[in-house]
């Protein structure tokens, strides 16, 4: 294993350089990007995926979620095709792994945002091996209600499958029970569906449903939450909690990797 230490790295002043020239225009200036380069392990790890000396990086053990992520929006931006960074939990259920997302980092998500966390959700949980059927949850199931935020749904369904081409099963809005109960499906959803009553995949509306909801299932079923894991990004960027285990980190470890393996095909 090869440790480096930014401070007194041989190549700290070509990716200080490096940092120079992408935030040029931002007011970065020469002496600034050195002081991070050197001083900042997270700008320094950024800098050397950047440059290509690294497929991904887990950060956060020691840094807050705002240290960890700012160098990744700044330096490596967004996947070609998505605009946004979000999260989502593997939640590991004794009958099936779901994904749940956004459930860490976008609070009120608008139209077009949510239909980014649909979309990446779908390609994270494919490159896991879990077959996307996506599930846009609201508090009503197809045309039964009415309302902004089932409009802010419906609309952002409609940005999931343009951003995926069609080629995703995506429903929404949708009711939990109606996306993962083949029962309950079959009482409230009255149209072909390939996702009512076995979504794989469920979008929560904002930060405030989708946190409370996984910490719910979690705490309820006694099932393992394994998250945040960040997506959308150009090469992946994950970030631990500061009270993590050493299981926590060698998870997350892998997951990074198996995000790195997707992104570079």
């Amino acid at each position: 294993v090869t440790v480096i230490d930014p401070e007194t790295a041989d190549d700290v002043e070509e990716l200080a350089e490096l940092l120079f020239k992408a935030r040029e225009k931002k007011g970065m200036t020469k002496e600034k990007a050195l002081d991070l380069a050197r001083g900042d392990p997270n700008f320094y790890g950024t800098l050397m995926m950047q440059r290509g000396d690294a497929h991904g990086m887990v950060s956060g053990a020691c840094h807050t979620t705002a240290d960890t992520m700012r160098p990744a929006l700044q330096i490596i931006k967004t996947a070609p095709g998505f605009s946004l960074v979000s999260s989502i939990f593997f939640m590991l259920l004794p009958e099936q792994v779901y994904v749940y997302g956004d459930c860490a980092i976008n609070v009120t998500p608008n139209a077009d945002q949510l239909g980014n966390i649909a979309a990446s959700s779908a390609v994270t949980a494919k490159a896991f091996g879990i077959e996307p059927r996506v599930a846009l949850l609201s508090y009503s199931t197809g045309e039964s209600g009415k309302g902004a935020q089932i409009e802010l749904v419906k609309e952002a369904t409609g940005v999931a499958k343009r951003i995926t081409g069609n080629s995703v099963p995506i429903e929404g809005p949708i009711q939990f029970d109606a996306a993962v109960d083949p029962e309950v499906a079959k009482v409230k959803v009255k149209h072909a569906s390939e996702v009512a009553g076995k979504a794989t995949v469920c979008v929560f509306p904002d930060l405030n449903t989708g946190n409370n909801t996984y910490k719910a299932v979690q705490q309820a079923s006694g099932c393992i939450a394994m998250g945040p894991i960040m997506q959308g990004l150009r090469k992946p960027v994950n970030d631990l909690s500061r009270g993590c285990t050493i299981d926590d980190i060698v998870n997350t470890v892998v997951i990074t990797c198996i995000q790195a393996i997707g992104a570079s095909s």
